[in-house]
């Protein structure tokens, strides 16, 4: 079953965001609109893949909920031809969660991947973060997440406003997810930037690796909450709510 979120409190902003919707199920559509209209947005709505992509052509949203399953292409085919002349942040909707069609989605470009049946609070969250992050901060950014502070100027990191001390690749792990924060990093991604070329099979580096940020940074390494694993895709670090 599909929860409802409540609309926020919060005064709703003079100028709305604009959500395409790219998906072949009427009723999803209504579902969405329903749930984004109350919370702010704009609705645009595609039933098939070319018309998504007219769509965000001609209107330019600011986010785009894309159906990985179309009735005249294929999700990715849309993603792919996207990103050809577009960095809107994307975020899959699918019934598949086999781990391949996820990581194949991400690395083509999505910035995340929900599954049906869907809470829409879950997906409301996940689209704000989208539009926060979908470009990677520049090096004289500041983060705050939690607990979490890293300021990339400085390459200082406090967990609740005490220095941590990382280590060189440690560091070059947690700059790449904050950089990225919000959206999912596939492993081979991660190995690539911080290891190089070379180094996108060797996923132990990487297990081993995030285990010591999370013994550094979380207040319950065997149970974190700032430096989450995608099962069988990669990992994300979370930006929480200021």
């Amino acid at each position: 079953m599909i929860a409802i979120a409540n609309a926020p409190n919060s005064q709703t902003p003079a100028v709305k965001p604009t959500v395409l919707v790219i998906d072949d199920e009427l009723q999803i559509r209504r579902l969405l609109r329903v749930c984004l209209d109350a919370n702010g947005y704009r609705v645009l709505e595609a039933a098939n893949g070319q018309e998504g992509i007219s769509e965000a052509a001609q209107h330019r949203p600011d986010v785009v909920v894309l159906d990985l399953g179309l009735p005249d292409m294929d999700g990715v085919t849309v993603l792919k031809r996207l990103r050809e002349w577009s960095q809107v942040p994307v975020v899959m909707l699918s019934v598949r969660d086999r781990e391949d069609d996820k990581i194949g989605a991400l690395d083509n470009g999505a910035d995340d991947y929900v599954t049906k049946p869907f809470a829409t609070g879950e997906l409301l969250a996940r689209l704000r973060v989208a539009m926060r992050h979908n470009r990677p901060l520049p090096d004289s950014a500041s983060f705050h997440s939690g607990r979490l502070e890293v300021d990339l100027t400085t390459r200082v990191v406090k967990v609740d406003g005490r220095e941590a001390k990382l280590t060189a690749t440690e560091y070059a792990l947690l700059r790449l997810f904050v950089r990225h924060a919000g959206r999912v990093l596939i492993h081979q991604q991660i190995l690539r930037e911080v290891w190089g070329p070379n180094y996108i099979d060797q996923t132990q580096y990487l297990r081993v690796y995030v285990g010591h940020l999370r013994e550094k940074l979380e207040a319950e390494p065997s149970n974190p909450s700032l430096l989450l694993t995608e099962p069988g895709v990669g990992y994300r670090l979370v930006v929480a709510e200021q």
